[in-house]
């Protein structure tokens, strides 16, 4: 039982008998003071709930009515959009560019018709000058006259002496297109290597024959232990298109500026044909070394397995490309 139902018990029980007042006032001011001190424990119970409340973060309570959202910011100066800007009107039409209307009276009275308009001609742009005419010796038959003045060989001379080539100067080939203003026939190279027949070649391409050949005469010596002793030519200057194509070009035949090797002479073994030899063998290695090499002396070198043409020999070459480019096939 409560204090407070205790309290009220005795106070009933104390008005019915005096005796019983005084022991009813203490056991009420006992049960007076128990309901006081349960208010307080009460009260300070909720007052440490409430701390923990506000230590813990937590948020009040939600208002039941919505708060209106913030105004936002302004929008600033340099983003706001400039004001559009009309276009400037195109410049008139100059009269002299089209069709102008000239100022007439003004049609007087109904079913009058306005003026037709009057097409003004376009300005007539200048002619443009002519070229000037042709020089007289740069056309007719004075340009087929025109000679290319020919080149000093003067110094080729010297090496090709230096380097043990027999040669001696012929007079100049001439043959329509074809020719060579200052040929020379060699008859032989260093280590006495014949050629054979003699090889009709400007200086130049001489020159190049003799230092090709003493790399022929190297792998002559390495692959086949043999010295080299001739070359075999299948021929030197002819006036021919290439491939012996009349329609073609002319080939470098036709300047003295082309050889072509069909075979080497050695000093003890047989002779080597120039054509495709069995791999892995002497022989296909000491061809592969001379073609290899001549490709350092001459700017086109053509042989087996370029085309059907050259199937059998090996055409040599000092053709002018641009910028210096070389073929080798």
């Amino acid at each position: 039982m409560s204090p407070v139902a205790i309290a009220c018990l005795l106070t009933a029980i104390g008005l019915a008998s005096p005796a019983g007042a005084e022991p009813a006032r203490a056991l009420s001011g006992q049960a007076d003071a128990g309901s006081s001190k349960e208010s307080a424990a009460r009260q300070k119970l909720g007052d440490a709930s409430r701390l923990k409340v506000v230590e813990r973060g937590a948020s009040p309570p939600a208002a039941t009515v919505p708060l209106p959202p913030p105004e936002p910011p302004a929008r600033p100066a340099d983003l706001v959009p400039p004001s559009p800007q009309i276009a400037p009107l195109p410049p008139e039409r100059p009269p002299e560019l089209g069709t102008a209307r000239e100022p007439g009276p003004k049609p007087v009275g109904e079913g009058a018709k306005e003026p037709e308009a009057r097409t003004v001609a376009p300005a007539m742009a200048p002619e443009a000058p002519l070229p000037p005419t042709r020089p007289p010796e740069l056309s007719g038959e004075a340009a087929l006259a025109l000679k290319v003045a020919a080149p000093d060989d003067a110094a080729c001379l010297r090496r090709l002496e230096r380097l043990g080539a027999r040669f001696e100067a012929v007079p100049p080939l001439g043959n329509g297109q074809c020719g060579a203003p200052h040929p020379l026939s060699v008859t032989a190279l260093a280590d006495g290597i014949a050629l054979e027949p003699a090889a009709t070649l400007t200086c130049r391409t001489a020159e190049a024959l003799a230092r090709w050949t003493t790399e022929v005469q190297a792998a002559s010596r390495k692959e086949l232990d043999d010295s080299l002793k001739s070359l075999s030519l299948g021929g030197t200057y002819v006036c021919r298109g290439q491939n012996h194509d009349t329609e073609a070009k002319l080939s470098e035949h036709s300047f003295a500026n082309a050889i072509d090797v069909m075979g080497y002479g050695f000093a003890k073994r047989p002779a080597i044909k120039v054509s495709a030899a069995a791999e892995g063998t002497p022989e296909a290695a000491f061809l592969a070394a001379a073609r290899a090499s001549a490709c350092q002396f001459f700017r086109t070198v053509l042989g087996p397995g370029s085309d059907a043409a050259h199937g059998n020999h090996l055409h040599l070459d000092e053709r002018e490309r641009n910028a210096g480019h070389r073929l080798c096939q």
